[in-house]
């Protein structure tokens, strides 16, 4: 295995760490500043999260620059990514921080794009990342790493960052969604 897919490997592993101590009330130390309450565990669930969403950058990275491309990383780096946030976004409605009509839309995109991949795939149709998903992944993280901190360092200003990160999210999830369609329809017209 090289190295970029050893990476990929490791941040799916991270995942059960990043929810295990979103869900675990193992309160080793609280932050009180401004209003906000940073128990220990979210402050190391969001480190841990950040440390995977940078390790797909450098993965990616890697593999491209050093000829690591594999069948393997082509399957399991997206995948990685997906089940991360999506994780994350179920943990964080566990917790009452997320409507779940939130996280059922961004859900709900990623198997539609995922099934229009599938099936442009099973016609030897590759569907790369378009600019809007690509900016859609970046405020979805952006937004991810807001809510775990509890809005944290804009709850001191007032400023509800966490919130408007996320309903930009949504936006452009449904943008990006709708576009990935709209660009690809031959495929799904082809197939039927």
């Amino acid at each position: 295995m090289n190295l970029a897919n050893r990476i990929t490997v490791a941040r799916v592993l991270l995942m059960p760490v990043v929810i295990f101590f979103m869900l675990t009330p193992v309160h080793f130390f609280r932050i009180v500043t401004g209003g906000t309450v940073l128990f220990g565990n979210q402050l190391l669930a969001t480190i841990l999260f950040v440390i995977a969403t940078i390790s797909d950058g450098i993965d990616g990275y890697i593999a491209r620059n050093y000829n690591q491309i594999t069948n393997f990383g082509k399957f399991l780096d997206p995948l990685a990514d997906k089940v991360l946030v999506n994780a994350v976004l179920i943990a964080l409605t566990a917790q009452g921080s997320v409507a779940a009509w939130v996280v059922i839309v961004i859900v709900s995109r990623e198997f539609a794009v995922t099934g229009l991949r599938l099936i442009a795939v099973d016609d030897g149709v590759v569907i790369a990342a378009g600019s809007l998903g690509k900016w859609k992944t970046r405020v979805q993280m952006v937004a991810l790493v807001a809510l775990l901190l509890n809005n944290f360092p804009f709850s001191l200003i007032h400023l509800p960052f966490a919130t408007i990160a996320i309903y930009l999210a949504v936006v452009l999830t449904i943008l990006s969604g709708v576009d990935y369609f709209v660009k690809n329809w031959k495929v799904i017209s082809v197939s039927q």
